[in-house]
């Protein structure tokens, strides 16, 4: 499989032309266009360059509304309820993180439910623009139904990311990001795309057999990280996310690949503190001082430090697209139509 070399801001121009072309707004574009490209640039592909057909296509035939304007439609002193208005969610935590900045110095907590949501890519891009606020910051979603309860066959949940940051003294934040699947469902959908096969151990076809066959696990269960303690996880999220939020839970949600059918409807719940206020002033130092002691052991690194060597190389040399999603991005890009994917 060949590449080809792209730009960070030639490729976030190119996934915000293509959205503007399939009826999204100038503004949503470049919010959706901007987290992409960092999911690709951090090595997240699933969540990356790879979504922009079906984002597009979901936009075009109104499975997205793509100049969606969310809104608080409730607020109390240390918490806001944001409807995404079934648009992209991008848009939406925009709004939620800038309302929390502002309430989690006043109060030192404050949380943010979003409803009527969509696909919100890698949660840890959403935790580290907290972290980069000074704030900790955490966040939970579900989306449609890929993990069956733990012993069952049958889907209910999905995989239901979790991620955490942290702000750091004198480096990027520390972000941890996680799927509650063995791996996101995203990199499954990649393999199908390219014709590879995945490792066994992630996904039960329909049977409830393991399966190497992307194709099968898509049509089957995602494994849950941790068997059946992760599957508990995977309940607790869908509670915080879609039953604080009052979202459509997985079982209930459409798919984020597909352009038919009723938009998702998914929720989102995303916290933040104020590190100070609650550690009385020392939390940096302390964190540092944590940080410093588990590097000090040989073949140790901290969560995400691949993410951000991957990071500083895109910006230094560009990103490497599969050619084949790159003359597919080309062509969406001139005004061709855009093909819904299963």
């Amino acid at each position: 499989m060949t590449d080809t070399g792209l730009a960070v801001p030639e490729a976030i121009e190119m996934v915000a032309g293509i959205l503007r072309r399939h009826k999204t707004s100038e503004e949503n574009a470049l919010h959706v266009s901007r987290a992409l490209v960092a999911a690709e640039m951090d090595g997240q592909r699933g969540h990356g360059l790879s979504r922009v057909p079906s984002y597009a296509a979901q936009s075009a035939s109104g499975k997205v509304d793509g100049n969606a304007v969310p809104v608080v439609v409730d607020r109390k002193s240390a918490a806001v309820r944001i409807d995404a208005c079934s648009g992209f969610a991008f848009p939406a935590f925009a709004l939620a993180i800038n309302e929390l900045s502002e309430m989690a110095r006043a109060g030192g907590i404050a949380a943010a439910s979003i409803f009527h949501s969509h696909h919100f890519g890698q949660a840890g891009y959403q935790a580290e623009r907290l972290a980069e606020k000074g704030l900790v910051g955490m966040v939970f979603g579900n989306s449609p139904q890929a993990i069956s309860p733990w012993g069952g066959k049958k889907a209910v949940f999905g995989t239901n990311p979790i991620a955490f940051a942290a702000p750091r003294t004198d480096d990027i934040p520390l972000v941890i990001d996680l799927s509650l699947a063995k791996v996101a469902r995203g990199k499954v959908v990649v393999a199908q795309r390219f014709g590879d096969s995945i490792p066994e151990g992630w996904a039960l076809d329909s049977n409830g057999q393991p399966t190497t066959d992307p194709s099968a696990a898509l049509q089957g269960t995602m494994l849950p990280m941790g068997g059946a303690k992760g599957a508990a996880l995977v309940l607790m999220v869908e509670i915080l996310a879609a039953g604080l939020s009052g979202a459509n839970f997985g079982y209930q949600a459409s798919s984020f690949f597909t352009a038919d059918g009723p938009p998702p409807g998914v929720g989102q719940l995303v916290l933040a503190f104020d590190p100070e206020f609650f550690a009385g002033g020392s939390f940096a130092s302390r964190l540092e001082e944590l940080l410093a002691e588990i590097l000090a052991q040989d073949g140790v690194r901290l969560p995400g430090a691949r993410r951000v060597s991957l990071r500083e190389r895109a910006w230094r040399d560009g990103l490497r697209i599969p050619s084949g999603l790159f003359d597919e991005l080309t062509l969406l890009r001139q005004g061709e139509s855009p093909t819904s994917r299963q």
